[in-house]
């Protein structure tokens, strides 16, 4: 199993030097977070907190995680960057696709997409696309991201994009593996049927080996479950040595974690304080993963 550090709600300046010292603990990925703006009001429910509220707030910073996905790869040399997850809802996969396949030259091949739909109708409505065929636009986005990228002269004909015949160069040299978040059955379907992996958000364990073993279904429904599949899991109650064992033999392939939350340090907190928890989680945790 591998690790990867979540850098959700730290205040930007820090970003550069936690993926270093990430990269230097062993880390594989650093896990970006998504947000394009905040709406005073909201419409729906956020999905993955009891009471449907938000754990944030109007001045919790956030940066554009294609845009920082390339600032950190100018400071590191290994680790890895995926979004988790990039919510496509709200995007034109055309002009995505010109931006994932520069991350993608600018880091090395060392960038991962993960998309979901998202689940706010003023992050979609006011961004000028539909919020109500959100799945069906969402399936089409992965389709016309996955064309495109392959490189060379495509065009697309679907219900919600439809463009001629277009190439954007240079293409990526190795294909940009794509990870499809969401918690519902019908999520778990677009990631088992069109995705690299899934991905998911803040989940208990027992719910998680339930859907583990549930995508383990959809994928041999499909007729892919002889290929690579990760599974990218935010696990909120099993920690430790022991817990992160439980994750792999339960089939995470990627903890996502904060580790200096294990220590009591707050995300707000000075970098040698996050630091710290990096190292000591890496002794304590990574380092017995080999």
């Amino acid at each position: 199993m591998k690790f990867s550090l979540g850098i959700a709600l730290s205040p930007l300046d820090q970003l550069i030097d936690l993926a270093r010292t990430a990269e230097e603990c062993g880390f594989a990925s650093v896990a970006l977070p998504d947000s394009l703006f905040y709406s005073e009001e909201v419409s729906a429910k956020y999905p993955y907190t009891p009471d449907g509220s938000r754990f944030w707030t109007a001045e919790t910073p956030w940066s554009d995680p294609l845009v920082t996905a390339a600032a950190l790869g100018a400071a590191t040399t290994r680790i890895r960057f995926y979004t988790q997850v990039l919510k496509l809802g709200p995007r034109n996969p055309v002009l995505l696709a010109r931006q994932v396949g520069s991350v993608a030259h600018l880091t090395g091949n060392r960038f991962g997409l993960g998309v979901g739909l998202g689940w706010s109708p003023e992050e979609s409505l006011w961004c000028g696309a539909p919020f109500a065929d959100r799945g069906a636009r969402g399936d089409e986005a992965i389709e016309v991201l996955r064309l495109i990228l392959g490189g060379g002269m495509v065009e697309f004909h679907g219900k919600h994009f439809d463009f001629g015949r277009l190439q954007m160069s240079p293409a990526p040299t190795a294909p940009v593996p794509i990870y499809v978040g969401g918690h519902a059955d019908v999520a778990l379907r677009r990631a088992a049927r069109l995705g690299d992996g899934w991905s998911s958000a803040m989940m208990r364990f027992d719910e998680l080996r339930r859907v583990i073993d549930r995508l383990t279904e959809l994928r041999t429904e499909y007729g892919r479950a002889d290929r690579p599949f990760e599974i990218q899991a935010v696990c909120v109650d099993r920690f430790g040595l022991d817990g992160f064992r439980q994750q792999a033999d339960a089939g995470v392939t990627d903890a996502i974690v904060v580790p200096w939350r294990f220590y009591g340090t707050p995300f707000d907190a000075g970098l040698p304080a996050k630091r710290d928890g990096l190292r000591r989680f890496a002794d304590e945790v990574i380092s017995h993963f080999g």
